[in-house]
């Protein structure tokens, strides 16, 4: 059954690294290239007219990775993972219109705030909703509503409480990485080490699972997770294809992955956290994602309330290239940030575990 996985994370490289160039020329035989704000810094003028909406190669190599490793293993696709492929896709879409718009239709904002949060909230909801279906044996359904860190904990929320729950993480991580993306690579580069600790995750809840519960040595520490081995293909998948993707994007960017990336990528990490039961885990093992939200939300706050920035610019990444960083400084060392948050992540997650024996 591991197999699934391996091939799952090769398939997605391979067809990232060999797709990515054949959607860049695609995109710039259309002109269908990146625009740059003027207020930004004077180094990113240079890559004005590189290709966007490069979240396409990803997101479609990582759904034929998921499906060429079930016709490659036998085994068939479960709830769980056509759910979590599902909002990763139906985010997508939304950020390709928006792209689309302000490429091609040349209306800077792209799409209007409340047609996109309109688009948000379909996905949201339609996902939230089918993740409390679907139980299996055992009567898990792809998602709880309890509240979950490292598993879940408290009392029952209910289905509507839960809805708005989970619309909340998918709107506040993805527009945490359409934050993060503004610099070569720096949000690919921080989600192929999220989805490297995912791929751990469910690896290790497959190991642990209560479905077992007979042949572990502490069954108190098992894992009530419907489908935690599907949960950890969708996350190689994922992992291979955005690596292949840096590939191309990496300092200097050949493409630019866009909203279609973007909220792509934040919409299937906060499904694998609600399927995995790691709902408020994933703040942490996405820490850089959170930071460069805050510094966002600090900055508009403290200008409303005092008439003073805090940063030289917001997201913060544009606030050290100011004070005279390299972008591929600011990169690495923004990566090194998300490596100690999924460390300490993952930390937290086998410590959990441990405490329980």
């Amino acid at each position: 059954m591991m197999k699934q996985i391996l091939f799952a994370g090769v398939i997605g490289l391979f067809l990232t690294l060999v797709g990515t160039p054949l959607l860049i020329k695609l995109l710039a035989r259309k002109g269908y290239g990146q625009y740059i704000r003027d207020d930004g810094p004077r180094e990113h003028a240079s890559k004005r007219g590189t290709p966007t909406m490069g979240g396409i190669a990803f997101i479609l190599a990582t759904v034929a990775a998921y499906f060429l490793s079930k016709v490659i293993t036998g085994y068939p696709p479960t709830y769980s993972g056509l759910l979590v492929l599902g909002l990763m896709v139906g985010m997508g879409l939304v950020g390709f219109l928006d792209d689309y718009i302000k490429i091609v239709k040349r209306r800077s904002l792209g799409l209007r705030a409340k047609a996109k949060m309109a688009g948000q909230l379909i996905v949201g909801i339609s996902f939230a909703v089918l993740a409390l279906m679907f139980p299996d044996a055992r009567n898990n359904t792809p998602a709880s509503d309890k509240l979950s860190f490292i598993t879940d904990f408290g009392w029952k929320i209910g289905p509507v409480l839960f809805v708005i729950w989970a619309l909340f993480m998918i709107l506040a991580m993805s527009n945490g990485v359409n934050l993060t993306d503004g610099l070569d690579g720096l949000a690919t580069g921080a989600s192929v080490l999220v989805f490297g600790a995912y791929t751990f995750i469910g690896v290790w809840q497959f190991q642990e699972s209560c479905a077992n519960a007979g042949t572990l040595t502490n069954p108190n520490a098992c894992y009530e997770v419907r489908d935690p081995l599907d949960l950890a293909v969708i996350a190689s998948a994922l992992m291979g294809a955005c690596l292949g993707f840096l590939w191309w994007n990496t300092s200097p960017a050949k493409i630019f992955m866009g909203d279609t990336g973007s909220l792509a990528l934040g919409g299937v990490l906060t499904g694998l956290a609600i399927c995995s039961r790691t709902e408020l885990l994933v703040a942490i093992m996405g820490g850089l994602f959170v930071l460069i939200t805050m510094s966002v939300v600090i900055q508009v706050g403290s200008f409303r309330m005092t008439g003073k920035r805090v940063f030289r610019m917001a997201p913060l990444q544009h606030h050290f290239e100011l004070k005279g960083w390299s972008e591929v400084l600011v990169v690495v060392r923004f990566w090194i940030i998300q490596g100690i948050c999924v460390i300490v992540g993952l930390g937290l997650f086998y410590a959990g575990w441990a405490a329980e024996k």
